[in-house]
C-alpha cells in the first residue's frame, strides 16, 4: 500500500491568457504555433528544456528527408519543413544527401537560433525551462494548464491546448484512452564525435573488441554535420527494455545511453586509424525517444494503408519515408519502401536479408508514389478545445515506423496549429470541424497538399 501527503490547498496564480497554449517546443510544437500565430491566433508556448527543436536539436537527430515522392518527380511536403530548409541552406548550414531516400542534414546548433527567430517574428510567446505539470477541466472543456519554472507555480487559461509533449502529457492526466504497442522502438543516445573513421569497419571492430567495452552488435547509423568539418553525428547503439514515459526508465535509459556512446568513443579511440584523434564534442541532452504510448483518436493509421497510398478526401500530411521499425529484441532493424523494397539489417550489417513485400502479397501494378493520413487523426473524441500531436500519434506499429520521423511531425504539427486557430475563428468544437477546411487552409499557407 502507497504512503500519500496531502497536499495543501492553494491559489495559484493565473499569468498569461491566450488563445493557444502549446505544451512542447519540438518542430511539431513550434509549427503548430507558427501556423495558428499566421492565421491570427495570440499563442504561447512552453517547453520543459533550454531551448527549441526537440530531438532535432536537443536530440542531436540532424536530418530531414525527402520532400518529394518515390519517382522524385513531384513535391509533396512543402510548408514550414521547406521554409526552414531554405533558410538554413542560405546560411550554409545545411547540405542534401543523396541516398535511396535524399535527405537534408543541417547543423542543430543553427536550427536552434532559427527556431529563436521564427517564434518572435510571428509573435508566439515561449516561455523555456517551464514544466506543464496538471491540467484543469470542465466538463469537456480544457480550461487551463498548470506550470512549473523559476517564478514557481503558475496558471495558463486558453481557448484550446496543444499537446506536443511527445509521451502527451496532457492526454495522460486527461484520461484519453491509450494504448502502447507490444514491441517499443528502443531510443538512441546520440553524439558528435570528431575524427575520420574512413576505412574503419564497424562490424570488425564489435567483432573484435565490443565486449571490452561493454558494447553488443547492434544496428546504428551515422551521418555528417552541416558546415563544420570532420564532425560527425552518431546514433551507433540502442537502450533496450525501457519505456521512456516512466521515470525510472527514462533515468535509466539516459544513464545507459551516455555509457554507450562514451564506450563506442573509448573503443574507436583505441582501436580506429591509427594516429587519428578522436574525440566527443557533442552528447544530446536528452535521448533520442522513438516511441512511448500513443491515444485514441478518430482516425487510426494503418501499415498497410500508408504502403498501398490510400487517399483520403482531407489529407493533412504526405510522406514517402518507408516503415522504420528498430527491433527491440535482436539488435536489428527493418525497412520496408512503397516501391516494394524490404531489407532487415542485423548489427554493425553483419546479416542482411533482402526482399519484397509487394511480391510476397502478389501486388501487381504500379507502387504507390506517396501515402497520406487525413486530419481525423489529430480528433480528439473527448474534448472540444484539446488536440494532441507528435509522436503519440495514433498508429499501429507498421504506419508508426513510418509516420514517427520528423518530416512528417512537422506537418501533423502545422496541421494541429491550423484546426486550432480554424476552431476559434468560427468557435467550432474541434469534433465538428470539416477536415477539409484544414487541408484548404495549409494549402494556403504553402503546404503541398
Amino acid at each position: 500500500m502507497k504512503d500519500f501527503i496531502t497536499e495543501p490547498a492553494r491559489n495559484i496564480p493565473v499569468i498569461a491568457e491566450t488563445d493557444i497554449c502549446i505544451a512542447g517546443g519540438s518542430c511539431t510544437g513550434v509549427f503548430a504555433a507558427i501556423r495558428a500565430a499566421r492565421l491570427g491566433a495570440k499563442v504561447l508556448l512552453i517547453e520543459r528544456q533550454n531551448c527549441l527543436g526537440g530531438v532535432a536539436v536537443s536530440g542531436l537527430v540532424n536530418i530531414w528527408h525527402t520532400l518529394m515522392d518515390i519517382s522524385n518527380k513531384r513535391q509533396i511536403i512543402s510548408g514550414l519543413t521547406e521554409e526552414v530548409i531554405d533558410r538554413l541552406y542560405a546560411r550554409g548550414a545545411l547540405t542534401k544527401q543523396n541516398a535511396r531516400s535524399s535527405s537534408y542534414n543541417f547543423n542543430p546548433c543553427e536550427l536552434t537560433v532559427l527556431l529563436d527567430r521564427m517564434t518572435a517574428e510571428n509573435k508566439v510567446k515561449v516561455m523555456l525551462h517551464t514544466s506543464y505539470s496538471a491540467v484543469v477541466r470542465e466538463g469537456d472543456k480544457v480550461k487551463a494548464v498548470i506550470i512549473e519554472n523559476k517564478d514557481g507555480r503558475q496558471a495558463i487559461r486558453a481557448k484550446f491546448f496543444i499537446d506536443a509533449t511527445g509521451d502527451g502529457d496532457i492526454a495522460r492526466d486527461l484520461g484519453i484512452s491509450r494504448f502502447v504497442h507490444e514491441y517499443i522502438q528502443p531510443p538512441t543516445a546520440v553524439f558528435h564525435l570528431q575524427g575520420n573513421m574512413d576505412g574503419v569497419s564497424l562490424r570488425e571492430l564489435i567483432e573484435a573488441h565490443g565486449k571490452e567495452f561493454g558494447l553488443d552488435d547492434d544496428w546504428g547509423w551515422n551521418t555528417h554535420v552541416a558546415g563544420v568539418q570532420d564532425i560527425t553525428m552518431r546514433a551507433d547503439n540502442h537502450v533496450f527494455g525501457v519505456r521512456c514515459d516512466r521515470a525510472d526508465d527514462l533515468t535509466a535509459a539516459e544513464i545507459e545511453g551516455r555509457r554507450r556512446a562514451m564506450a563506442f568513443v573509448d573503443m574507436v579511440k583505441a582501436y580506429g586509424r591509427s594516429g587519428e584523434h578522436y574525440a566527443m564534442t557533442n552528447l544530446c541532452s536528452y535521448i533520442g525517444i522513438r516511441e512511448t504510448v500513443h491515444y485514441d483518436t478518430v482516425f487510426r493509421a494503418i501499415g498497410r494503408d500508408l504502403l498501398l497510398g490510400r487517399e483520403y478526401e482531407a489529407p493533412i500530411l504526405h510522406g514517402t519515408y518507408p516503415v522504420d521499425i528498430h527491433h527491440q529484441a535482436d539488435n536489428g532493424i527493418t525497412f520496408r519502401y512503397l516501391d516494394g523494397f524490404e531489407q532487415t539489417i542485423y548489427g554493425k550489417g553483419t546479416r542482411t536479408v533482402n526482399g519484397n513485400w509487394r511480391e510476397r502479397e502478389g501486388l501487381t501494378g504500379e507502387p504507390a508514389q506517396f501515402y497520406s493520413v487525413p486530419f481525423d487523426i489529430l480528433v480528439c473524441r473527448d474534448y472540444r478545445n484539446f488536440t494532441a500531436a507528435g509522436r503519440m500519434i495514433n498508429a499501429d506499429a507498421d504506419a508508426f515506423g513510418a509516420l514517427r520521423v520528423m518530416v512528417n511531425l512537422n506537418q501533423l504539427g502545422e496541421a494541429a496549429g491550423t484546426a486550432a486557430a480554424l476552431c476559434l475563428d468560427s468557435g467550432c468544437d474541434q469534433r465538428k470541424l470539416n477536415g477539409r477546411l484544414v487541408t484548404a487552409a495549409l494549402n494556403r499557407g504553402g503546404s503541398a497538399l
